[in-house]
């Protein structure tokens, strides 16, 4: 063995100690962090001949990087929506790493482990058990799975097996949608189905929501074809709901395939008060959840959920590997996701949801929306700023009271200095053509004084711009 290699295996409990204190150290303090990414250059290092052993690798890391590190995890990170990782699901991420276990394996204990967070989710957004789950890296790659299956689904209609013959073996796809994430185009741009497939139906009037009328008459003019719908539960600009009641029955009319992306509303199922919102979506072919979001777990981590699993293994079986179990005679979650490589995302997911279990869910999910709400009334009592859409759960979508002509320059202005003060961040939206800032709150963090300190914040940067 390697001398340093060895050393450093002698010295594995004080080497964690060190990883544990710097660990303690930055969640201690970061809610003092700039939330922002820290601005700064650095000198390019030089590969060691030698290693300078873990410690010192550490130590050097930490004089490095640590002037540059964020509080992106914190509670005033509300840019894009992004939790933060629990104190229980950073356990289990610290876990995940010491066992590295292949989550591809067909037994053994990351086979139970995944397959029992499975459960649980399930139980937590109320889904049937004829769903079944798998973790992906992420709502991307959830969201690129859903339209695997469904593009398996769309070919068997047409006789043709797509995973074998490919896209061109298919007439035409459709991919109809209102109000899309990008993800679901950027998938269909990897899956060969291509961007200009994609079918915007009409929107209800103010609204990221499928007027179901237009959808109607869409589909009564295509009867017979087999179609693809991608219903939004959870808008990122709004949180805007496709009314899935409505779409269950229209699918069960006229038979096309329905994959929900509820990214980040799935959550509302956890609250008795929203969970109103998702009524139908047990109707849904697939179902796009992410975990890094709502569920408060590190990155990378989300999960699908499909009634298809064989059409899922149809689309991702590992075929000519004879170094693998046969999928024909043993479950092996390799053969259901684009990733052959796994990492054991269940784990996090797993001390959590045992840590908090549903009422931690339901607590975070409505501490979030009160504050967002909070944040709304402030706003809508402003002179300054007005909401562009009602808060519907967790992000206010909200622009300047300033001519439209100077709304782009000043949006850009305010953004610019509000993330750069280190106190919050935002991002920049469009909504309805206007030009407009988004503030989405998912972590467990976040309190009411933290909303007090980002208000004061936009008061006195929106005045110094003006």
């Amino acid at each position: 063995m390697n001398e340093t290699l060895s050393q450093d295996l002698l010295q594995m409990d004080q080497l964690l100690q060190q990883t544990k204190d710097i660990s303690t150290a930055f969640l201690a303090g970061i809610d003092n962090l700039p939330v922002d990414v820290a601005k700064g250059s650095l000198t390019p290092l030089s590969l060691p001949k030698q290693g300078i052993g873990a410690s010192q690798a550490l130590s050097i890391f930490k004089n490095r990087y640590e002037p540059m590190l964020a509080g992106n995890a914190g509670a005033r990170y509300w840019g894009f929506v992004t939790g933060g990782a629990t104190p229980a699901a950073i356990a289990g991420d610290w876990l995940t790493s010491v066992y590295d276990m292949n989550a591809a394996n067909k037994d053994g204990a990351s086979f139970y482990i995944e397959g029992e967070t499975i459960a649980l989710l399930r139980q937590l957004f109320g889904l049937p058990d004829a769903y079944t789950g798998v973790f992906t890296s992420g709502a991307t790659m959830s969201n690129f799975s859903g339209l695997a299956i469904a593009r398996q689904w769309l070919g068997n209609k047409h006789g043709i097996d797509v995973a074998q013959e490919g896209v061109s073996a298919l007439p035409g796809i459709k991919i109809l949608s209102c109000t899309p994430h990008s993800s679901t185009v950027k998938s269909m741009a990897m899956l060969g189905i291509g961007r200009n497939a994609l079918v915007k139906i009409p929107s209800l009037p103010d609204r990221e929501s499928v007027d179901i009328t237009a959808l109607t008459a869409y589909l009564e003019a295509h009867a017979g074809e087999p179609l693809i719908f991608v219903a939004a539960a959870g808008t990122v600009n709004t949180v805007d709901f496709d009314h899935l009641q409505s779409l269950a029955v229209l699918k069960q009319q006229y038979g096309f395939y329905l994959h929900v992306d509820a990214a980040f509303g799935g959550f509302a199922a956890c609250h008795p008060d929203y969970r109103n919102l998702l009524q139908g979506w047990e109707a849904a072919d697939s179902i796009t959840i992410d975990a890094h979001k709502w569920l408060n777990v590190p990155y990378d981590s989300a999960m699908i959920f499909t009634r298809h699993s064989q059409l899922q293994m149809a689309a991702f079986r590992n075929v000519g590997a004879s170094y693998l179990p046969d999928p024909d005679e043993f479950f092996v979650y390799s053969n259901y996701t684009p990733e052959n490589s796994r990492r054991l995302r269940a784990l996090p997911a797993w001390h959590t949801l045992m840590a908090y279990g549903a009422n931690g869910y339901a607590d975070i999910v409505e501490n979030n929306v009160r504050l967002t709400r909070k944040l709304g009334t402030l706003i809508e009592n402003s002179d300054t700023f007005r909401l562009l859409a009602p808060i519907n759960l967790c992000v206010a979508c909200f622009t300047l009271n300033v001519p439209e002509e100077e709304l782009p320059a000043a949006i850009k202005q305010f953004l610019q200095s509000m993330n750069e003060s280190g106190k919050v961040v935002m991002t920049p939206t469009v909504y309805q053509g206007i030009p407009g800032i988004r503030a989405a709150l998912v972590n467990w963090r976040t309190t009411a004084e933290d909303v007090d300190i980002v208000w004061e914040e936009m008061s006195q940067l929106v005045n110094v711009i003006e």
